[in-house]
């Protein structure tokens, strides 16, 4: 009798909304709080979009508190896996809802297929823009864009570090910290840990607006680019991007935030504990300057040899290109389509690899190639001594086959959503370029694509409404790294 009802209970306890509207208000009520800024900046320079700011914070507002009042006895911190996972998903969307708001009714004029995508893009820290005339916009909307990619690079990190490890989507197990566990603490564990991730995300924005604003940005230009470097979202507040200021030194410093931001926070706050040496000992962090460095040469070297380049001026461009892409954060100094075969080819597999996992990047994650490379390499060896006990090991640790698996069907998992995208997009009347960049840069949440249509020099405005809604989708899913959306969709998942 007592197994019976236990079961009850947990049927009843896995499917409760009540958790799930409680912090969808919590959030909601958050994003409302952070359009007043917006309404104060077009306030001040007259700019009736203000109306549009408040109207939109009050509708906002309104639903999030009504929530929270209606749930309030909700208990948010015994939150079941599969509650998790609902939340996950409903919450990015709801917020994007609310998010687009602004979008949809400023002076604009935005379809609601642009404003959501719009809104999406920002709050994935995507990037990619249907928005054009940036340096004329209206200061509201500009820091709007900002705001919510600040907001979701914050949002990114938290669920990385708290919740995804947690559920084991897509080998995230790995970084389960050992007090941690899967029965009931994902969101005391999240509270904890967003107070000193808070912070340091803080202090990194700050440091990153003052040396913008050093190297000649105004204050409201550096602030908006603090943010949107900061979280690796690459949102501007100029058609030209960061080119658009031709500074030597505001590109370096972009390069050293967009690196900083790409690094876990974890790291950061263990460091400041007094474990400096935890970053240069994570095979995350290893592999990430690897690759950045080598990209780096490979595009220094055909600049020089091929266009002519001088040797600083092919490694600024070089450095600053190549690190955006990796990071996601999607910059653009010079139309890299112009550079040749190789450079075009290398950029559309560094849209892939995304930083490190616990930062506020996109894409795969470092730390998955590092895993297959480990799987790989243990196979090859078995391979030469047949009776050899070798063991898959990472971080110096072996690697449990839970956590294999799960790396290796998120890579078929990313090639089917990304095969299937590209052929949804094609069938739309994109061509085959821009179809396969866009959909990997949707995925990979890196923002440009290639090409003339969507490359650095041109935007997503121009495409259809159905490809624009089918990237949204895309941004997402890989925002949300596959499982947490695919697992939805099965039957399985929704039976007691």
């Amino acid at each position: 009798m007592n197994a019976l009802a236990a079961q009850r209970a947990l049927g009843s306890d896995q499917f409760d909304l009540r958790p799930i509207l409680l912090v969808i208000g919590v959030l909601l009520t958050t994003l409302a709080v952070f359009m007043l800024p917006s309404m104060v900046a077009d306030l001040v320079v007259g700019n009736r979009d203000w109306i549009v700011f408040m109207l939109a914070g009050s509708v906002t507002l309104f639903v999030g508190v009504s929530l929270i009042l209606g749930n309030r006895r909700a208990a948010v911190t015994t939150i079941g896996t599969r509650q998790a996972f609902i939340l996950t998903t409903s919450v990015w969307f709801t917020l994007t809802v609310f998010a687009s708001l602004p979008f949809l009714y400023a002076e604009l004029d935005m379809r609601p297929v642009d404003a959501f995508f719009e809104a999406m893009s920002g709050i994935t820290t995507t990037g990619s823009t249907v928005m054009t005339g940036l340096d004329g916009a209206p200061p509201g909307i500009l820091l709007w864009r900002s705001v919510l990619q600040w907001l979701g690079g914050i949002g990114i990190i938290v669920m990385g570090v708290a919740v995804l490890p947690l559920l084991s989507v897509g080998g995230m197990q790995l970084f389960r910290t050992e007090s941690s566990d899967r029965s009931d603490k994902i969101f005391a564990r999240a509270g904890q840990l967003a107070s000193a991730i808070g912070l340091v995300y803080f202090v990194f924005t700050f440091a990153c607006g003052a040396a913008y604003w050093a190297g000649g940005m105004d204050l409201f230009d550096a602030a908006n680019h603090a943010m949107t470097t900061v979280a690796t979202g690459g949102y501007s507040t100029r058609d030209g991007s960061l080119g658009a200021f031709d500074s030597d030194v505001i590109e370096w410093a972009a390069v050293f935030f967009m690196l900083t931001g790409s690094i876990p926070f974890v790291l950061y706050i263990q460091a400041l504990a007094g474990e400096p040496g935890t970053l240069a000992r994570d095979i995350q962090v290893r592999w990430f300057a690897g690759i950045v460095l080598g990209a780096w040469a490979l595009l220094t070297f055909d600049l020089v040899t091929t266009d002519g380049s001088g040797l600083t001026e092919a490694l600024r461009l070089a450095a600053f290109n190549a690190t955006a892409v990796i990071t996601g954060t999607g910059y653009a100094s010079a139309d890299y389509n112009a550079w040749g075969p190789l450079p075009v080819a290398l950029f559309f597999f560094l849209m892939c690899v995304g930083g490190c996992t616990g930062s506020t990047t996109g894409g795969i994650k470092v730390f998955r190639f590092a895993v297959l490379y480990a799987i790989a390499r243990t196979q090859v060896l078995r391979l030469i001594q047949p009776s050899g006990v070798i063991l898959t090991t990472y971080q110096g640790r072996p690697l449990s086959d839970a956590a294999a698996i799960s790396v290796m069907a998120f890579f078929f998992l990313f090639a089917l959503s990304f095969s299937v995208l590209t052929l949804a997009l094609s069938l739309v009347g994109l061509d085959y370029l821009t179809a396969m960049s866009a959909s990997i840069s949707a995925l990979a949440n890196v923002g440009p694509g290639l090409g003339a249509t969507i490359g650095p020099a041109a935007n997503y405005a121009t495409l259809p409404d159905a490809a624009k809604w089918l990237l949204a989708a895309g941004m997402l899913l890989g925002r949300l790294e596959l499982f947490t959306i695919l697992v939805l969709l099965t039957p399985a998942f929704w039976r007691r």
